[in-house]
């Protein structure tokens, strides 16, 4: 098998990729995340996991290079990390009582190629209160998530339904990887 490096410094994508038994490292590449005015949501998370891939190809030439960017869509506007405790209490009054969209831009790099996949995922928040909204921020959890919230720890008290692949919500869609793993060569379930 290749080696396989994981271009991101997400604890959450390090554990779903042990979670299914792979064998890898991590490469915390140093990229600008900015948006590109006009950028469509979907452009903006599968550029960034292309840019990741790329430079973890540059760092690791003869690996496989796994980058992934996830961001939460409400109305048109992307929903990033929050920059603060006020700010996750913004995003998570804009998501409560209402669906919104998970995307994960998911690219592979492999021998000069890279693959890149968007993964949407629909989810919606349960009615909450002011107070249920800065309860769930005094945890922490929503800290570096995008969206600010963890749909597999605290937060999945205030999600009520995903529509699509559940961990595509935690921020790797490890059917979509398979399929891309195999392409390059690497099979996760060899026949």
């Amino acid at each position: 098998m290749s080696r396989i490096v994981l271009a991101s410094g997400s604890p959450r994508r390090k554990a779903l990729l042990e979670s299914i038994g792979l064998k890898f490292e991590v490469f915390r590449p140093d990229v600008d995340e900015g948006y590109i005015p006009g950028e469509s949501p979907e452009g903006y998370c599968t550029r960034l996991a292309r840019t990741k891939a790329l430079a973890g190809s540059r760092a690791y030439p003869d690996a496989v290079v796994i980058a992934a960017d996830t961001i939460v869509v409400i109305d048109g506007q992307i929903l990033g990390k929050p920059s603060g405790r006020d700010d996750a209490v913004r995003m998570l009054k804009m998501l409560e009582g209402r669906e919104h969209e998970v995307i994960t831009g998911l690219a592979v790099s492999y021998g000069g190629n890279v693959h890149v996949h968007a993964e949407h995922t629909a989810v919606k928040f349960r009615p909450l209160t002011d107070g249920e909204i800065r309860a769930y921020v005094s945890t922490g959890e929503c800290d570096d998530k995008a969206g600010a919230y963890a749909v597999q720890g605290m937060g999945s008290l205030i999600v009520e339904r995903v529509r699509g692949d559940y961990f595509n919500v935690v921020g790797l869609p490890l059917c979509a990887l398979g399929g891309m793993l195999e392409v390059v060569g690497v099979n996760l379930l060899p026949a």
